[in-house]
């Protein structure tokens, strides 16, 4: 039986990640900074909690990582793991860079140090190559990180391909651009968005208070992405991939679709909030998927018109 070790399993990715190994007959261990503590809600909203194995481990202490490691004897890690928000990366820079960066490195040097077989995802993001000015970004297209987040996602992303091929080790990276699905933290704007707009449908007479939502980004659906990740490590040699849609809309239109979803108009809930704009912020962001759907055989079924439905489904399920 093949062993997996999800680091970060609390999260969305870390989730639906688990409930599609089990699927494939995996056992599945998985870490969190105090597994006593952590509610693991995801887990158990899939009702998979009671079907894995859960660790406490510090991916910035060395020996933490070293003693789960040593200990699950994986034969896949996935880390996914680290400060996940690009706005609250801007309060956190130094957090942010050590929980993805060094814990990034950690693991690298667990798995050197003792001379392990076994493979390594780790999740980079489209937030390094910064805005692409319309254009799809591959495999190819140069890192420009233009926050705190895109600096330590990019950081770990040249360690890892650093030690793959100093070391030769099975490391690979998954380039995943944006993906939702109702699992999504509240700060996530695309769950804001949601939750608003069910309430507003409800009689609720609040407003939908956002900052720039010109930007451009490229949805997709978050269970979906886990299996290029599971597809990743399973490919015949280590390599990157870009993971996306292919497609890409503004959060204006992200906007225009929820509300449609209830026939209202969007604007008549819209305000503006200007301190909720970031320094720094992509314009637009769009990935090309050509390579993992030629060598990996994955390429998306579900767009962002189908995020959006899905997502105000499963909101609107919670009180029926």
């Amino acid at each position: 039986m093949k062993r997996a070790l999800i680091i970060g399993i609390s999260g969305q990715d870390g989730t639906y990640l688990t409930k599609f190994l089990l699927s494939k007959g995996y056992e599945v261990h998985g870490t969190s900074r105090d597994a006593d503590l952590s509610n693991f809600s995801g887990l158990k909203k899939l009702n998979i909690y009671d079907k894995v194995s859960l660790h406490s481990m510090s991916l910035i202490d060395f020996r933490s990582v070293m003693q789960t490691i040593l200990q699950v004897e994986p034969t896949e890690i996935y880390n996914l793991s680290g400060q996940t928000s690009v706005g609250l990366s801007f309060l956190q820079p130094v957090e942010t860079l050590e929980s993805i960066s060094i814990g990034t490195l950690n693991i690298l040097e667990v798995i050197r140090f003792h001379k392990l077989q076994t493979k390594f995802y780790n999740a980079c993001s489209s937030e390094c190559f910064g805005d692409t000015d319309g254009k799809p970004a591959n495999e190819e297209t140069p890192f420009r990180p233009r926050s705190p987040y895109a600096v330590a996602k990019a950081a770990a992303f040249w360690q890892l391909s650093n030690y793959r091929e100093a070391y030769n080790l099975f490391a690979c990276s998954g380039i995943l651009f944006n993906h939702e699905s109702p699992l999504r933290p509240k700060r996530f704007v695309t769950k804001k968005i949601i939750e608003t707009a069910c309430r507003i449908s409800k009689g609720s007479n609040e407003k939908l208070k956002l900052g720039n939502i010109s930007i451009k980004r490229d949805w997709g659906w978050a269970p979906e992405y886990v299996e290029a990740m599971f597809k990743i490590l399973q490919n015949s040699k280590p390599d990157d991939f870009v993971i996306a849609t292919g497609k890409s809309i503004t959060l204006e239109e992200f906007i225009q679709k929820t509300f449609e979803y209830f026939n209202l108009n969007y604007k008549d809930y819209l305000e503006y909030d200007n301190s909720l704009i970031r320094p720094t912020d992509l314009s637009n962001s769009l990935g090309d998927p050509s390579k993992a759907k030629k060598i990996l055989n994955w390429h998306p079924k579900y767009f962002v018109d189908d995020v959006v439905r899905m997502m105000i489904e499963d909101e609107l399920s919670k009180n029926n």
